[in-house]
């Protein structure tokens, strides 16, 4: 028996006005999700306790059987784990994103952030960019240092501060708003943040690589943006918990981070990307793959719907769902199929990602669980409208993956 969790983030949402009021899910064709659907498991979980973020953090970490509510420090401790960045007793890390200030004339604080991700920048770019800063003697007043990362995802790490009553927003909840009352605020390490994030801008908006990211038709990457700052954290061990073996194939660190604070293996994919681009045949390859190689479990992840939800993409946000259907769970049951594998698949978002607001929200998704031995008979397509008819599982209460192993 094969274990298989598939993560589609962000892609549960509310109904659209423009899609007859039908959610992505619904109005998506996903013919093999719906087939599972009708011969599986369908309801609803929230992944995200209140009082905590509504974001990947919390929702993965409650999907992997962890109670965020004893566990969470933040976010970025978990990216961090995943490059093996080691975070010494009074470190403070921090995600510190490329994103996209309005071109204007307008005082730093009038502007309004565009992009959390500085327009999709990834690659040598990025990593040029992030360096560059980082040289401004600011930096290292300010005992900080960054852990650059091919992507707009970068880790800073600070020593000698505190974050006791700070507040320090997702820039990706914000597009499209001022910057002024989201930028950090309450105590006195946030204004050397603010400060910090001032002088990128001053350093980065004429920077040679933007100015020619705008020649292209690019946004440019003119900031950084702090958040999601933590210590360092510790996880139970995915096998004394669940005595199974593991993979997770991702293009995301949070994902690696929470696999190797959980003792499972971490598998990146060429060409995966984390965008609608990405790598899926890579990745259902790397997944059969490490089933048969002996894994009892194997987790992939696919960012696509909830980065084209930030970015504002109705359209790409359907296309990610559509081909997480055909190019991920098609494939891959279609495999174990024809190899005679019996498995139990476990199919959810971590959280919604609102076409209405491009930001993240709490309310329950829905999951799908099929077993290949068995036919439930339910009949229902995969949506939120179906998940609201079957089991409901509330935060705090992590037991999908008990109930994908069974235990």
């Amino acid at each position: 028996m094969k274990y298989i969790l598939i993560i589609g983030d962000g892609m549960a949402d509310n109904p659209v006005p423009t899609l007859d009021n039908k959610t992505p899910l619904q109005h998506a064709a996903i013919p093999v999700m719906d087939g599972l659907a009708a011969k599986g498991e369908v309801g609803n979980v929230v992944n995200c306790p209140a009082g905590l973020p509504a974001g990947s953090d919390t929702a993965i970490l409650s999907i992997f059987g962890a109670d965020p509510n004893v566990c969470y420090t933040g976010r970025s401790p978990l990216e961090a784990a995943a490059t093996g960045i080691q975070l010494q007793p009074g470190d403070i890390s921090y995600r510190c994103n490329m994103v996209t200030y309005e071109d204007s004339d307008l005082p730093f604080e009038e502007k309004r952030i565009l992009s959390h991700s500085g327009g999709s920048i990834e690659g040598d770019q990025s990593i040029q960019l992030i360096t560059d800063l980082f040289r401004d003697p600011a930096f290292q007043q300010a005992g900080m240092v960054v852990h650059p990362a091919a992507s707009f995802r970068h880790i800073a790490v600070q020593s000698g501060a505190s974050i006791t009553g700070i507040s320090l927003l997702p820039p990706h909840d914000h597009l499209g708003e001022v910057i002024g009352p989201l930028l950090p605020s309450g105590n006195d390490n946030a204004q050397v943040l603010k400060s910090l994030m001032k002088l990128a801008h001053q350093v980065l908006d004429h920077h040679p690589i933007n100015e020619q990211r705008r020649a292209e038709g690019k946004r440019p990457a003119n900031g950084v943006w702090f958040w999601a700052e933590g210590s360092a954290v510790a996880l139970e061990s995915f096998w004394e918990k669940y005595h199974k073996t593991g993979t997770v194939i991702s293009a995301v660190p949070l994902c690696f981070g929470i696999a190797r604070l959980s003792g499972l293996d971490i598998r990146e994919v060429p060409g995966s990307t984390g965008e609608l681009d990405t790598n899926y045949e890579g990745k259902v390859a790397a997944a059969l793959e490490e089933l048969r190689s002996g894994k009892d479990f194997v987790a992939v992840h696919v960012e696509a719907p909830d980065e084209c939800t930030h970015n504002g993409d109705l359209p790409g946000k359907l296309q990610a769902i559509e081909w997480l259907d055909s190019r991920v769970v098609g494939p891959l049951t279609q495999a174990l199929a024809e190899e005679g594998t019996d498995y139990r698949l476990l199919i959810l978002s971590d959280h919604k990602t609102l076409t209405a607001t491009r930001g993240h929200d709490a309310d329950p998704v829905p999951y799908l669980l099929y077993d290949s031995r068995k036919d439930t008979g339910l009949g229902l397509p995969y949506c939120e409208e179906s998940g609201q008819k079957g089991p409901a599982y509330p935060a705090g209460a992590p037991v999908l993956m008990k109930k994908l192993f069974a235990l």
